[in-house]
């Protein structure tokens, strides 16, 4: 399947609509995708190579002068035209296991770009799902923003009032004016700052950029401990992660490898067959054509009477030997069982050998090196999954307290006997909780999916509703 470009006629898109958009327009994954079937390919090869093989040829030509007739074998100085045809097959009975351990090796080795080609589907999915929970959250707080700055414009109109009939300070206006004046700088900011997220989400899904575009929320609960351990997430993800079978079936495809080099140490019986045939123009045949009496200068004595003595003699006539006759009557065949028995050669077998082996051991390198770092990213995903909670409760706790602060000076400003210092302090306070607290959501949102993802998802099974796991 080629790379597209999909345009999408609806203003609305969901997390598994991007996701699949990605998947089906990044490059690297098309690039995973075209290394797969290349080992596929190489894997029913190498179950095809048992097969023995049929090889035909077919010659024809013009000679001149003195050279050699291919019918009689003699020479000859006459022109001719001659033409032969073989056919041959062979099939190896024996090579050491060889062949049979080649098949294994084709095998893992496509099993494991399979995984890899999954592996390469699930680090676009993570990033997809970065970017678009970027997205969400600055819409979220794009909302906030928006709220803040309409309240700080109420104020700012009350106050106005206030002003021009002498009963407040023109400080307090002024304060007021100044954040209401921040509050704009925020929504620019935040307005950049999402133009910029909506960019990198439509980046990784590879189509144009289209403003119009909205992106669905998710209904996710709220951030709540979470009783994963990281050993049981380990040992789930050594299970199902991509990216660890992948490593595991490269370790031993390179095991299969040192199998088949061993095998190039045995002998190799094979058994062969052929068979040939010829025509040339010069090829004559004679056909007897009658039976005459000839006489010759001898003769025999009868009563003193000599008679002239007469014999027998057979008549032919030459002709030309017909191209299918010749062809029918030259055919030949052989059957042969060969043995090949390898004695020197410069140790190159013994060099693979050691070779594949130095595969393995680099192979069991990075398989070993890979799971560490895995379970080193479960431990981090897992305690940050837990402080994210953690988080995320004392900022609920503290959003709830700064409203509480932020009404009550409120009120007290309304009612003129509160001064804005108070008013502003509070209202800070509270705008930055808030914000804080959808960044904390947000925040627990992804490392959730994250840890999730480690463990349990599946892309060969994406279309549809694989990806739930990160909808739940």
């Amino acid at each position: 399947m080629g790379i597209s470009i999909t345009s999408y006629a609806q203003k609305t898109m969901t997390l598994q609509q991007c996701i699949e958009t990605g998947i089906h327009n990044n490059f690297d994954v098309e690039q995973r995708r075209i290394a797969e079937k290349s080992e596929q390919l190489d894997y029913r090869q190498s179950k095809l190579n048992l097969l023995p093989d049929l090889n035909g040829n077919a010659g024809h030509g013009f000679n001149q002068g003195r050279s050699i007739d291919p019918f009689t074998n003699s020479p000859v100085t006459q022109s001719f035209n001659s033409s032969n045809f073989s056919l041959s097959s062979g099939i190896v009975l024996f090579s050491g296991l060889s062949k049979m351990n080649n098949i294994k090796r084709a095998d893992l080795s496509w099993k494991a770009s399979q995984m890899e080609l999954r592996q390469e589907k699930d680090n676009l999915a993570i990033n997809i799902i970065l970017a678009y929970l970027q997205v969400l959250s600055l819409s979220e707080q794009a909302h906030l923003v928006e709220d803040q700055a309409k309240l700080s414009a109420q104020q700012v109109e009350r106050l106005n009032i206030l002003n021009k009939e002498g009963a407040i300070k023109p400080s307090e206006l002024s304060d007021l004016k100044g954040q209401f004046a921040n509050d704009r700088l925020t929504i620019t900011d935040n307005k950049n700052n999402l133009g910029n997220a909506r960019l990198s989400l439509f980046r990784l899904m590879n189509i144009p950029y289209d403003s119009t575009i909205s992106f669905e929320a998710l209904n996710s609960d709220f951030p709540q401990a979470d009783n994963r351990d990281a050993n049981s997430v380990y040992h789930t993800a050594l299970q199902q992660l991509a990216l660890v079978k992948a490593v595991d079936l490269r370790t031993l495809s390179s095991i299969k490898s040192v199998q088949m080099a061993r095998g190039g140490l045995w002998p190799v019986l094979s058994l062969g067959g052929n068979a040939y045939t010829q025509y040339s123009s010069v090829a004559r045949q004679n056909l007897l054509q009658n039976t005459s009496f000839r006489q010759t200068q001898d003769y025999v004595t009868i009563n003193e009477q000599q008679y002239p003595l007469f014999v027998k003699q057979d008549n032919y006539l030459s002709s030309s030997i017909p191209y299918g006759t010749q062809l029918n009557n030259n055919l030949n065949s052989s059957l042969s069982l060969t043995l090949s028995i390898p004695i020197f050669n410069a140790f190159q077998q013994r060099t693979r050998i050691k070779q594949a082996q130095l595969e393995v051991k680099r192979n069991a390198t990075i398989a070993a090196d890979t799971k560490r770092q895995l379970q080193q990213d479960i431990d981090i995903a897992t305690l940050n999954m837990q402080t994210a909670v953690e988080k995320y409760q004392t900022l609920l706790q503290q959003v709830a307290a700064y409203k509480e602060s932020f009404e009550a000076a409120e009120a007290r400003f309304t009612e003129g006997v509160g001064n804005s210092i108070d008013y502003l302090t509070a209202k800070n306070n509270l705008d930055r909780a808030n914000r804080n607290l959808v960044n904390a959501r947000y925040d627990y949102i992804l490392r959730k999916k994250y840890l999730i993802s480690i463990a349990t998802i599946h892309f060969n099974k994406l279309f549809p509703g694989a990806l739930d796991i990160f909808l739940e």
